[in-house]
């Protein structure tokens, strides 16, 4: 599944190093998330609980 995916790092990633971001992938259905630190490791969550998440960490 990753290989066909186009991740980008968030804006807000910071680090001087490469493997400490917050990485996203959108298709026309979903939302992917993963650290680059563990790029195997891919979330896909629902709607519900990306709001819930978003939400949470919003200051």
């Amino acid at each position: 599944m990753s290989s066909t995916l186009h991740w980008q790092k968030s804006s807000f990633s910071g680090g001087a190093s490469d493997d400490e971001c917050l990485e996203i992938s959108a298709t026309p259905a979903t939302l992917h998330l993963r650290e680059s630190e563990h790029p195997t490791t891919i979330l896909t969550p629902t709607p519900t609980a990306l709001h819930a998440l978003l939400t949470t960490l919003r200051p």
